[in-house]
Formats: structure tokens, sequence, C-alpha cells
């Protein structure tokens, strides 16, 4: 669900005046969790550093994806809702970007938002994701991209559970699962 402007703005200043999350129930202490003030400051005013980069050519991302995911990944759609197992399962592991297969999430971070696609708490860790202002289509969101190869993802939103309020919604065919050893 995208959220008018007022309200992305309305959201960041009450994080900013108390230091938390409005979106959450309760009060934690810091525990360097991201919060909707920090991704709107990273979209704003520029993103961690990768820990690595990954680029590849257009044709090169053609041929190591299927059309789905080339489709979602690299030309920022969006897949169906509840068209995959995936926003169903929650055995422990990781998700890792499907392009360049760089670890994003952890399960312990999934949850059932019912919205029909993925949804984390939290990234993996920081600098993994990057963030992005996103107006198209009338809305204002923040997009979600892999910030290793620049994938798509999806959107984050501060409509999720307690601590952190976040709700990153994910395209499942930009992600892998990885398996756990």
């Amino acid at each position: 669900m995208p959220f008018p402007a007022p309200e992305l703005e309305a959201a960041a200043a009450r994080g900013e005046a108390d230091g938390v999350n409005p979106m959450s129930a309760q009060t934690a202490p810091d525990t360097g969790a991201l919060r909707w003030k920090d991704v709107i400051d990273l979209a704003r005013a520029g993103n961690e550093p990768p820990p690595r980069r990954v680029e590849k050519s257009d044709a090169d991302w053609r041929k190591l994806l299927t059309a789905e995911q080339y489709h979602v990944a690299r030309g920022k759609g969006t897949e169906r809702p509840f068209s995959s197992e995936m926003c169903a399962l929650f055995t422990p592991g990781r998700y890792h970007c499907v392009c360049c297969d760089t670890p994003l999430f952890d399960s312990t971070t999934k949850f059932d938002s019912g919205t029909g696609w993925p949804s984390f708490t939290q990234p993996l860790e920081k600098g993994v994701v990057a963030y992005h202002l996103d107006t198209s289509y009338g809305m204002q969101r923040v997009e979600t991209v892999c910030n290793v190869c620049d994938a798509h993802l999806g959107h984050v939103f501060p409509d999720g559970p307690p601590p952190s309020g976040l709700r990153f919604c994910i395209n499942a065919v930009s992600l892998r699962k990885a398996k756990v050893d």
C-alpha cells in the first residue's frame, strides 16, 4: 500500500522528534536496528557503501535471469501478489539477491504481512540494501534495491511490526532462498 507524501513526511518527523518509529508499539533500546527515519534519511542523503559491486551488461543479465526475474529485478517490475510460495515459507535460512547472490534478509526477520509478497522487518546488515525515493505512478514510496548490483527488490513501508515498525515488501522473484548448511 503506497503512502502519500504528507504521510511519509509526518512519519519521518515523528520519528525525528522522539527517536522511536511511531509505528512501533514499544520503545526498544537502540540496537542499531533500522527505523523509518533512517530509511528516509538514507533515501534523501545517500546510502551506505556496498560491501562490493557486481556490474554486468544488459545482455549478461538477460542470459543469467528468467524473463520474469529480469522484468522485476532489472526492469523495476512487480510480480503479482500471492504468486509465489515464498510468502508462506518460514524455514530457517537466508534470502539472497537473485542477480548477484548477496545475502539480503534472514528468515528471523520474515513475517506474514498478508500483502502477497515476502515481508521482512530488517535487512541482514547495513549496506546490502539501498533506498531511493520512488515517485512513480503519482505516489511517493521508498524503493529498495540490492546495493551490490542495483537489482530492484521492492519497497519499504512504515507499517511493519515492532520493534522496527518497518515492512520490507519484497518481490519473491528478486530473491533466492539459500540452503541451510
